[in-house]
């Protein structure tokens, strides 16, 4: 399929600045891709669609403080560091973009909070954006990582205008986030509360987790009119034997099995076997899925609705089905949905 095919007019005011009040009460949009029918409902109604026996696949990754803000030395000018990922902890090695990037070059030092007791260092070049920065701290690795936690923002995606709340903090992380190391919040998962997940636990749906580090990636535009010829940016998974086997038995009784997001769709869908199973996988994935493709683990799933042209609006409609999603969507415009991070929700069954 070619880009423009996923190109739809998205009024401004329908992305959302806010995640909804309360975090269950978020809109849901239900596709029945048997039936071709759309229902409107609120995303604590998804009780409704499950039963004994079925499974939720989440992911547990978790967002940490990624978006620094420090200043050049001499000159003083306000920079951006945005934390990608940590090289080696031993050496205080991270990949990050800086913004603006024209003023950074290598041998440069950033020095971080009013006190300044944190600086870093340019050691290298890696893309128009990226520099691999050096930090230079006295303390431990602990005392380091706690610095960097204090000093950090919640990093909302750039679409959201204002500046970062307290909320944020809570809101932009999933309640059953555990493993650190995601840029961007599989969004999906954000709309599920502890009352809800109790709920559907007592109705004996089952939750199983994996983890997949959400990279920047997640935000990436396509630029290239054949999607066959995009890339995708890597990202770390990890999925255990003891979930590939919980998901496996899900499946060999023929009951549901719930893709939370496309973070969690990718991560499966990258680890299936010859006979159409969940392998356990410990490494990483680039995996680009849009139509036509043929899902093997997953028989539903949760996802918010995003921006025209996205990745993450291709695995959609491979899942959903082209015309089916792009029906949704503009029935979505029409009804007022909230799009993208903090937006409003559809599961498709």
């Amino acid at each position: 399929m070619k880009l423009s095919a996923f190109n739809f007019e998205l009024p401004e005011g329908l992305l959302a600045e806010y995640p909804s009040e309360h975090r269950d009460e978020s809109r849901l949009m239900v596709l029945n891709r048997e039936k071709q029918t759309i229902e409107h409902r609120q995303f604590k109604d998804l009780i409704d669609y499950f039963d004994d026996g079925d499974l939720m696949l989440v992911n547990d990754t978790k967002v940490f403080p990624a978006r620094l803000f420090g200043n050049k030395e001499k000159t003083g000018a306000r920079i951006e560091v945005f934390l990608l990922r940590e090289l080696s902890a031993e050496n205080r090695l991270w990949d990050v973009l800086v913004d603006p990037a024209r003023k950074i070059r290598i041998g440069n030092k950033l020095f971080f909070g009013e006190d300044e007791s944190l600086v870093a260092e340019v050691i290298d070049n890696t893309t128009s954006r990226g520099r691999t920065l050096r930090f230079l701290f006295d303390g431990s690795y602990e005392a380091f990582r706690e610095k960097l936690a204090a000093l950090g923002e919640t990093p909302i995606p750039k679409y959201i205008r204002r500046d970062v709340e307290e909320m944020d903090a809570e809101r932009y992380q999933t309640i059953y986030a555990k493993h650190e190391g995601a840029v961007a919040a599989p969004t999906a998962g954000l709309h599920f509360s502890k009352h809800l997940m109790k709920r559907l636990e007592i109705k004996g749906v089952d939750f199983e987790a994996l983890t997949l580090h959400v990279g920047l990636g997640t935000f990436s535009s396509v630029e290239v009119e054949d999607l066959s010829k995009h890339k995708m940016d890597s990202e770390q998974v990890h999925i255990s034997t003891d979930t590939a086997a919980k998901v496996n038995a899900t499946l060999d009784k023929k009951r549901r099995v719930c893709a939370v997001g496309t973070t969690a769709m990718r991560a499966i869908e990258s680890s299936v076997s010859s006979n159409a199973r969940l392998n356990a996988f410990d490494g990483w994935t680039h995996k680009f899925i849009f139509p036509p493709y043929d899902f093997s683990i997953a028989n539903a799933m949760i996802t918010n609705f995003h921006t025209p042209k996205s990745t993450l609006m291709m695995m959609t409609a491979a899942f959903a089905g082209y015309d089916f999603l792009m029906k949704a969507y503009e029935e979505a415009v029409k009804e007022n949905y909230n799009f993208y991070s903090y937006g409003d929700a559809m599961l498709i069954l």
